[in-house]
């Protein structure tokens, strides 16, 4: 396997994203590879300091950097020798097996969309987010971010997408979907959770187990929560807000701990074609280090084959 890095993204790069990698391919075997995207002399720089041999790593030379505060559309067609515009040529051509960057993450969205596409059938692909149980367990959470507004079905495809997710990555066996709503009753929720909850009653694509209220995702009654995308944004938010209160105050324990972002690294686009991952923009090396693995997780499990299966 053969994953990308974007070395130019993050508010820490090319340091963080260099370090990172070092870490990652220490626990890569010889089968795999980690390819670096971006200023290659930097990427030099940093390994010779660290006294690492060049060889352990690809690299692939770009002179421009879509920054952070780039119009994520016009910065893709402006800087073509970008590294995120690169990265994505790159998974399209099937020679990198994922691609992620901790960069402009307007700019990795739009290389999803358009630069490989959504798999054929899935209405907008989605991002996810993990949960941890207090079981000892993990929990996927999806939409997080992209889809603020969805319909039934867009809500129902993100069920199929996020048990194949559950299955394949994090080896849930017929994982439990629920949908997130202020009550348990079929009848209870707003409009779409309604009509959402008649769509996925009794289907077969997966298996649902009904309504989850907020106070339930960290248990055990559901492995995959579905929401609309500004919904699950103000949760994993509130997540992330709640970890660093608790972390400021000397309080956390080992429980608590695993509500840090850099223990996963990054949230994988799920319904497109190719393995593609979006990291926090404050990313260090750890979280670079774990993103990468995610990546190779993720290629490893041949998911969007996987997902286009399901939706043909």
């Amino acid at each position: 396997m053969n994953i990308g890095l974007d070395i130019m993204g993050g508010d820490f790069a090319p340091e963080a994203t260099v370090l990172g990698a070092i870490e990652a391919q220490k626990h890569f075997s010889d089968k795999h590879t980690i390819t670096l995207v971006g200023d290659s002399d930097a990427a030099k720089t940093i390994l010779s300091r660290e006294g690492v041999d060049h060889s352990l790593f690809n690299f692939v030379h770009t002179t421009q950097v879509i920054e952070m505060g780039d119009h994520a559309t016009k910065s893709m067609r402006k800087k073509p020798d970008s590294s995120i515009t690169i990265g994505f040529k790159l998974l399209g051509e099937g020679k990198l097996d994922a691609f992620s960057s901790a960069g402009n993450s307007g700019a990795m969205l739009i290389g999803s969309m358009f630069s490989i596409g959504p798999i054929g059938g899935v209405i907008r692909p989605c991002i996810t987010s993990v949960l941890p149980k207090e079981s000892g367990g993990v929990g996927v959470i999806l939409d997080v971010g992209i889809n603020a507004d969805c319909k039934p079905d867009v809500l129902y495809q993100f069920a199929i997408l996020g048990s194949l997710y559950a299955e394949f990555v994090f080896n849930i066996k017929s994982p439990k979907v629920g949908l997130l709503n202020i009550g348990e009753e079929k009848e209870k929720g707003n409009l779409l959770a309604q009509a959402t909850h008649q769509l996925m009653e009794g289907s077969e694509d997966f298996n649902f187990v009904g309504n989850v209220e907020g106070r339930e995702i960290f248990e055990d009654k559901a492995d995959v929560v579905v929401c609309d995308g500004f919904t699950g944004n103000v949760i994993l938010k509130e997540a992330e807000a709640f970890y660093t209160l608790i972390a400021k105050r000397g309080l956390l324990d080992d429980y608590f701990k695993r509500f840090n972002y850099e223990n996963y690294g990054g949230t994988p686009v799920l319904g497109v074609n190719g393995n593609v991952l979006i990291g926090h923009g404050i990313s260090n090396a750890k979280a670079i280090k774990n993103m990468l693995n995610l990546g190779l997780d993720l290629a490893e499990a041949d998911l969007p084959n996987k997902i286009k299966k399901a939706f043909k």
